[in-house]
């Protein structure tokens, strides 16, 4: 039932706040930039497992998280991500069912939580993204919020028993961009959705130091000139 979501989900996000705050010492930028109420995608880099809790505790308003759908089967995590609400999701294939579950999560206002590439980044870079978080945002007119996260790479679950003991927390850092709108096109063609998918990917790399841009770094790259395009 819809109404056991919130329920669970608040008295579960400040035992989560107070774990993370105990395992990691995480700042967050622009806490005001996210939008109090209404439809909202929020797209991420992914560096890390500790990301979704991470992110979950730094933003004030109830995230549905995509989630891969192996994650279910993990002992006691999988239950909590199921109880949470999350939207499983096939990965690296057209999971048409999850994208539909996506889109009523927007029509009814709440916040959408996306990593566009998919899975952890291996070298902290930005990766290839795929085109799901575009495709969402073009079918629902929902604005994106970009969000950039970084100091997750460092943390590694079976160090962290020995890291607390000796009160050693690595420091992670949340920055939260600037809401927008891709812009409308006429017909959602996979020539447009690659071209949007490329400026989400690009508003993510501005919010994150140089050495974390990966393929969307370079300010003469074809994915900030579509962006510029299409501002003008």
């Amino acid at each position: 039932m819809k109404w056991l979501v919130p329920a669970i989900y608040w008295p579960a996000r400040v035992v989560i706040k107070a774990i993370v705050h105990l395992l990691a010492r995480v700042e967050v930028v622009s806490k005001d930039k996210v939008p109090r109420r209404g439809a909202l995608i929020i797209a991420s880099n992914h560096l890390n497992n500790a990301d979704p809790p991470v992110l979950g505790v730094s933003i004030s308003r109830r995230l549905v998280f995509m989630t891969k759908q192996e994650a279910l089967r993990w002992p006691i995590i999988g239950l909590i991500i199921r109880l949470s609400g999350a939207l499983p999701v096939r990965r690296f294939e057209a999971d048409i069912g999850a994208l539909r579950k996506a889109s009523d999560v927007l029509r009814e206002g709440q916040v959408l939580m996306m990593f566009p590439e998919g899975t952890r980044s291996k070298d902290a870079k930005l990766g290839t993204a795929h085109p799901g978080t575009a495709l969402i945002a073009l079918r629902t007119g929902s604005p994106i919020l970009p969000v950039a996260i970084t100091g997750t790479e460092t943390i590694r679950f079976s160090r962290l028993p020995f890291d607390v003991i000796r009160l050693r927390r690595p420091r992670v850092r949340v920055v939260i961009g600037d809401p927008f709108f891709l812009p409308s096109v006429s017909r959602i063609t996979a020539d447009e959705v690659n071209r949007c998918t490329d400026v989400i990917m690009t508003r993510i790399a501005t919010l994150l130091p140089p050495s974390y841009h990966g393929r969307y770094g370079q300010p003469d790259s074809p994915q900030n000139t579509a962006e510029e395009e299409r501002d003008t």
